[in-house]
């Protein structure tokens, strides 16, 4: 088994995908008329599938940013990324290390429903995802 994507329900449409491909996702195609509205289908450049699905229902309920906490997205230069997103006019926080390393970094930014997205730039060498080894000494859940 595996995660295949995530579908965020978005109250504007234009101004989702100006913000997600402001990021970097490219938009794969979409689905016009389904029971949860229309869908439309985004993945990042270095990867082969889609992993963000954005559904959206004008005559739906308002859209909340609900029981998600965050996003979170690879990036290979932090720093640089923040820039670029400057320079599009998407405002992330400053970068920071949460382990004061140096080498792990991390920064947020706010999608316009509302949603927090976590960039983060993995130390040279770490692999491609978080695993066990980045949990040492933590309980789960927490």
């Amino acid at each position: 088994m595996r995660t295949l994507h995530v579908g965020l329900r978005v109250a504007d449409l234009g101004r989702s995908l100006a913000f997600y491909t402001g990021l970097g996702y490219e938009v794969l195609g979409g689905v016009p008329e389904t029971e949860f509205g229309s869908l439309t289908m985004l993945k990042l450049p270095g990867d082969e599938f889609v992993s963000l699905e954005l559904v959206h229902d004008p005559a739906g309920d308002p859209v909340t940013a609900g029981g998600l906490n965050h996003l979170v997205v690879q990036v290979e230069a932090l720093h640089e990324t923040v820039a670029r997103l400057a320079a599009r006019g998407i405002e992330a926080g400053p970068p920071g290390s949460p382990d004061g390393s140096g080498d792990l970094w991390t920064a947020w930014l706010t999608d316009p429903d509302g949603r927090r997205v976590e960039l983060v730039q993995w130390p040279a060498g770490h692999p491609a995802g978080m695993t066990a080894a980045d949990l040492s000494g933590q309980s789960p859940g927490g």
